[in-house]
C-alpha cells in the first residue's frame, strides 16, 4: 500500500523525532555518569597518596589510610561470588535446560525476579538471624560473604537463563544427533556459547554486592579495625560502610570529608578494575567461541 507523500513525511519526521529523543537520552545518561566521575576525582584525588592505600585509619578515621577497608571489601566480593557464581550459574542451566515449562518453572521464574527486588536491608536481617545467629558464624567474612551472595543470586540466575536462551537450539540438536547426552551438550557446547554474556551478569552483580552498605551492617562490618582479618570468621572493614561511618558520624565530619571522598574514589576504581577484568574474560571466551 503506498502512503500519500504527506504521510510519508510525517512518519519520518515522527521517526527523526524518535530518534533523536533515544540519542539525547543516551548522551544525558553517559554525560551524567562522567559528571558523578568528574565530582568524585576532583573531590578525592587530593588524599590519594601511598600512605592512604596501606596504611590503617588513625585518629578517629580523620587521618591514616584505608587498607584494611580495602582488603575487607575485595575479601567480600570474592567470597560472595565464590557462592553466588556457581550456585546462579547451576540454577540457571536447570531453569533453562532441565526445567519442564510449566507452572514449577514459571513459580521458579517468579520467585527469583522477586528475590531481585527484595530490598538489601532485608537481606542483612535474614544474614544476622540466619548466617550470624542460627549458625553460629558470627559478625564474621563468611556470614557477610553469603549474605551478599544471596543478594546477587537473582541476578547471576535470571542472566544466565537468558544468555543459554540465546544458543540456538540447532546447536543442541546437532550435539544430540552426534549421540552427546544433555549434560555433555550443556558442558561443552551450550556453557561455552552463552559464558560471554553469563559474565555480563557477573559484572552487574560485582557492581551491585561492592557498593552494599545494609547487608554488611548487620553481618561483618567493623566500625573501627585497623588491623587485618586473619581468617573467615574474624570481623572486617569495608570502603561502602567505612564511607557511611566518616561521612555521617562523629564530631569531626568536616575534617573527614576529604578522606570519604578519597575512600569514594578507591571504590569506584576498584568496581572498575573487576569490570575491566570480567570484560577481558569475555571478550577472550567470545573470540574463543567464534574460533570454534
Amino acid at each position: 500500500m503506498d502512503y500519500p507523500k504527506g504521510a510519508d513525511r510525517r512518519k519520518r519526521i515522527v521517526e527523526a523525532i524518535a530518534f533523536g529523543t533515544a540519542r539525547a537520552l543516551s548522551y544525558a545518561i553517559v554525560g551524567i555518569l562522567f559528571l558523578i566521575l568528574f565530582f568524585i576525582v576532583k573531590q578525592g584525588i587530593g588524599v590519594i597518596n601511598w600512605e592512604f592505600l596501606t596504611a590503617g585509619p588513625k585518629n578517629g578515621m580523620t587521618s591514616g589510610g584505608i587498607f584494611p577497608a580495602i582488603v575487607g571489601t575485595v575479601y567480600l566480593v570474592l567470597g560472595s561470588m565464590l557462592f553466588a557464581v556457581p550456585v546462579g550459574v547451576l540454577a540457571g542451566i536447570y531453569v533453562n535446560e532441565y526445567a519442564r515449562a510449566g507452572a514449577l518453572k514459571r513459580f521458579i521464574q517468579l520467585m527469583t525476579d522477586n528475590l531481585a527486588g527484595v530490598p538489601s536491608i532485608i537481606f542483612g536481617l535474614f544474614g544476622m538471624s540466619l548466617f550470624v545467629n542460627q549458625l553460629g558464624f558470627g559478625a564474621s567474612i563468611l556470614a557477610g560473604s553469603l549474605t551478599l551472595g544471596l543478594l546477587a543470586l537473582p541476578v547471576i540466575i535470571r542472566t544466565t537463563e537468558e544468555s543459554l536462551k540465546s544458543v540456538p537450539n540447532t546447536f543442541r540438536h546437532a550435539s544430540y544427533g552426534l549421540g552427546a547426552s544433555r549434560w555433555y551438550t550443556v558442558r561443552n557446547v551450550v556453557l561455552p556459547t552463552a559464558l560471554p554474556n553469563i559474565f555480563t551478569g557477573i559484572i552487574l552483580a560485582v557492581g551491585r554486592v561492592s557498593g552494599e552498605t545494609a547487608p554488611i551492617l548487620f553481618t561483618v562490618a567493623a566500625y573501627f579495625l585497623p588491623k587485618l582479618p586473619s581468617g573467615i570468621l574474624d570481623q572486617c572493614m569495608a570502603l561502602p560502610y567505612h564511607l557511611y561511618v566518616i561521612s555521617t558520624s562523629g564530631t569531626q565530619i568536616e575534617a573527614s570529608r576529604p578522606i570519604a571522598y578519597g575512600t569514594a574514589l578507591v571504590l569506584i576504581v576498584i568496581v572498575l578494575i573487576v569490570n575491566l577484568t570480567a570484560a577481558g574474560l569475555r571478550s577472550y571466551f567470545g573470540k574463543k567461541v567464534k574460533m570454534n
